[in-house]
């Protein structure tokens, strides 16, 4: 594997075992709102959802905006759709899928809003994100730079573990393209990082 480049994730992006706890609590608390005919317009389980899987939406609406305010925007939106939505959800990944691509599109509404579009960014994308180790910061960067199609299938990938395939289905476009993204992201961010260094 000449010229391949390598991604090492941060810990802190992978589940730990308080999180592993609060998507099994996720699991029980729809199987209850289920077995009483409930969604997620029970308190209880929109709050364990947005428990569980409340960083992955704003880190997923970071990325593809780029500014904190936006994202806490998309994030609020989910939110509220998943607490008006009839939805009845299999398991814990069903609701992960349904949360990821509602983000996707409330991301691509506020894009297309006339407001977006006549407004101009405040702030930087990496002033926004938590801090990361020295490690780590050049990869991040040269991340945040790339166009958001490439940046979210990075994201989705590396970050939450998505195969081609589940990424192609919720960005609504074919596994090839999914592919096609990835190879070009890892090209870009093979030439930003040599060319930094």
């Amino acid at each position: 594997m000449i010229g391949a480049v390598v991604f090492r994730i941060p810990q802190k992006f992978f589940l730990s075992r308080e999180q592993n706890k609060k998507a099994i609590r996720v699991n029980s608390v729809m199987r209850k709102g289920q077995k009483e005919g409930n969604t997620m317009k029970d308190k209880t389980a929109l709050c364990a959802a947005m428990d569980a899987h409340g960083d992955m939406v704003y880190r997923l609406a970071l990325c593809r905006l780029g500014t904190k305010s936006d994202a806490e925007d998309v994030y609020q939106d989910v939110f509220l759709r998943l607490f008006r939505d009839d939805t009845v959800f299999r398991d814990d990944h069903h609701l992960k899928a349904w949360l990821i691509r509602v983000t996707v599109n409330c991301c691509t509404d506020l894009h297309r809003s006339a407001w977006f579009q006549k407004s101009a960014p405040l702030e930087e994308w990496s002033a926004d994100t938590a801090p990361v180790p020295e490690d780590y910061a050049d990869l991040w960067n040269a991340v945040a730079a790339l166009p958001e199609e490439l940046r979210t299938v990075i994201y989705l990938h590396y970050v939450e573990g998505y195969q081609t395939d589940e990424i192609a289905s919720m960005l609504r476009c074919r596994p090839a393209t999914v592919r096609t993204r990835l190879h070009r992201a890892r090209n870009k961010l093979k030439l930003k990082l040599e060319e930094d260094t």
